[in-house]
């Protein structure tokens, strides 16, 4: 079903797809590719939308802090220095999170119009061009986001990408999750995480990664076996102070590579993926009015998003989001419900 979702600034119209596989029922916008709605049933039967968002494509565009179910690119987090160095090439970009670049922008790909390539029952297809110096990166680029929901209740998000130019591709999903329902923020933190992540990345106290690949042995960071989130959110653990929760990355080595449960409603959710890290986000600066009238504050939701380590260009050790050019990017993440 497609309806109206709101306009953009020069008039041009938003518009919301929305898909049902079984007792999974999906909405995604054309404006940035952008998940908008998941209902999911809980034991008992009763469907809830488990994500932040709006109620308006409008109030999207006015939002550049939260990326409330954005598809993020072409370098999701953070590159140090807001600069990096490809083919003895130097490349500037925006400075826009404490001299560092942050998922690109400021001139976000979540606030363009996507083009509709394709769409069936379960499935569509977004596509962006994105010119050579888009944001300040290298290369003309052409990008698709395909969302396709399989049975008995998961979405698939498929990312494909090439460019004419070396250049980063590096894309993700910046959905909040809130299984107990998103109209309940005082619940987000008491769902329960499971990751067999071994590692994570400590930063430096503006989110850019040290260098370390520290053990999650014996810290607040181990999630492999299952805990509540706000268990050790404000343990007195140097990680945890810097960025006033947990805003961490951590390796992908196996798959299901985070289990997600809220208690209460039974809903449970498990990400896999082909990328080589999930970023674990807590929310920590949240301040929105969303879908409802519903007030987000701090740890309103979680986001799980899969992804290159951040600031890896500058890690040549660890894997690298560099796509050459002609070459095809393609990333895939499953979300089961």
């Amino acid at each position: 079903m497609k309806e109206y979702y709101g306009s953009m600034p020069d008039g041009s119209p938003i518009s919301l797809y929305t898909f049902s596989v079984g007792k999974l029922t999906v909405s995604v916008t054309d404006l940035g590719a952008t998940l908008v709605r998941i209902l999911v049933p809980d034991a008992a039967g009763k469907a809830e939308d488990v994500i932040l968002g709006y109620d308006r494509g409008e109030d999207y565009l006015k939002d550049s802090a939260n990326c409330f179910g954005a598809t993020v690119g072409r370098s999701a987090n953070r590159i140090g220095g807001a600069s990096f160095e490809l083919g003895g090439i130097e490349y500037s970009l925006a400075k826009n999170d404490n001299g560092n670049n942050l998922h690109s922008g400021p001139d976000h790909w979540f606030h363009r119009l996507w083009q509709v390539e394709e769409v069936t029952d379960r499935s569509i297809r977004f596509s962006l061009f994105s010119p050579d110096g888009d944001q300040g990166f290298p290369g003309n680029a052409r990008v698709q986001v395909t969302y396709r929901l399989e049975e008995p209740g998961s979405i698939h998000i498929s990312y494909d990408a090439v460019s004419d130019r070396d250049t980063l591709f590096n894309l993700t999903n910046h959905c909040y999750f809130n299984l107990a329902g998103c109209d309940h923020p005082e619940n987000a933190m008491l769902q329960t995480l499971c990751m067999p992540a071994r590692f994570f990345l400590p930063d430096d106290p503006f989110n850019i990664p040290t260098g370390e690949i520290r053990p999650v042995d014996g810290t607040p960071m181990d999630f492999r076996a299952p805990k509540p989130l706000n268990r050790d959110l404000d343990a007195d653990y140097e990680p945890l102070k810097l960025q006033h929760g947990y805003d961490h990355n951590f390796d992908v080595w196996c798959n299901p590579c985070a289990v997600l449960q809220d208690p209460e409603s039974g809903r449970t959710l498990r990400i896999s993926t082909d990328c080589p890290g999930i970023q674990l986000y807590t929310g920590n600066f949240v301040d929105a009015v969303g879908k409802n009238g519903c007030r987000y504050f701090h740890r309103s939701g979680v986001a799980l998003e899969t992804q290159f380590y951040p600031d890896a260009i500058h890690h040549p050790h660890w894997p690298q989001p560099v796509t050459r050019a002609g070459e095809h990017y393609h990333s895939d993440t499953l979300l089961e419900f």
